[in-house]
């Protein structure tokens, strides 16, 4: 999942590009609300992490902004401001959710969790596919009972793919939620790691539509 991050303190986005990488998200980080508009002119984010307090136009601004040109990015909004009053301006500029300085990354990842769930439907954390478990607070992977162990892209491909069952994605979309601008990507290393998946978990489960994508088919709903 690719996430662009906005925030201008230093200290706070190096630790937290750092943190979010090592739990399976592509993070590009912005410091400012222009450079962020940039990169939702010309990228996709699945998630936005978006600081109330930045430089230029603050981050509630700059959500109303992107809100009225109908960018429906799933954003998540980080302040230092603990009043009702605030609380609520940011959730009417159109944010998912907020989350007071300071905090511990388990609440803003569990945070991110549930901005997830309700965009996919979700009640939980378990995501099941015929034979195939996901849970995705641990991360923990198994097929037919049987735990996979899975490499970071690898993961990250598997969770985009299910999160849009019958979906055919193209490598674009797939690659533009695997990688950041300061990723050296391999030709076919998208591929590979699709390769990779089909061997794990089984061959036919991640079809391939040349000239079109790849996609999970979705489970039939069974008759009563």
């Amino acid at each position: 999942m690719r996430l662009l991050l906005v925030e201008d303190d230093i200290m706070l986005g190096e630790a937290l590009q750092e943190a979010m990488s090592l739990h399976q998200y592509a993070v590009d980080w912005m410091k400012d609300s222009e450079s962020a508009y940039r990169a939702l002119k010309h990228e996709h984010f699945d998630l936005m992490i978006l600081d109330v307090g930045l430089p230029g136009m603050d981050g509630i601004s700059f959500l109303k902004k992107i809100r009225h040109e109908k960018n429906i990015i799933p954003t998540l909004i980080l302040t230092a401001r603990d009043t009702l009053l605030d609380k609520i301006s940011g959730l009417d500029a159109g944010a998912d959710d907020y989350l007071l300085k300071p905090f511990e990354l388990d609440e803003l990842l569990a945070r991110l969790r549930a901005i997830s769930r309700r965009l996919t439907g979700r009640a939980d954390n378990e995501i099941i596919h015929g034979d195939l478990q996901i849970n995705t607070e641990t991360q923990h992977t198994t097929y037919k009972g049987n735990p996979l162990s899975l490499s970071r892209r690898e993961y990250m491909i598997l969770m985009k793919l299910l999160e849009n069952p019958g979906r055919v994605l193209s490598r674009e979309q797939l690659e533009q939620s695997l990688y950041t601008w300061s990723d050296d990507v391999d030709s076919n290393a998208l591929e590979v790691h699709i390769h990779h998946l089909r061997k794990k978990i089984a061959p036919e489960f991640i079809r391939t539509l040349r000239g079109f994508g790849y996609v999970i088919d979705k489970i039939p709903a069974t008759s009563t």
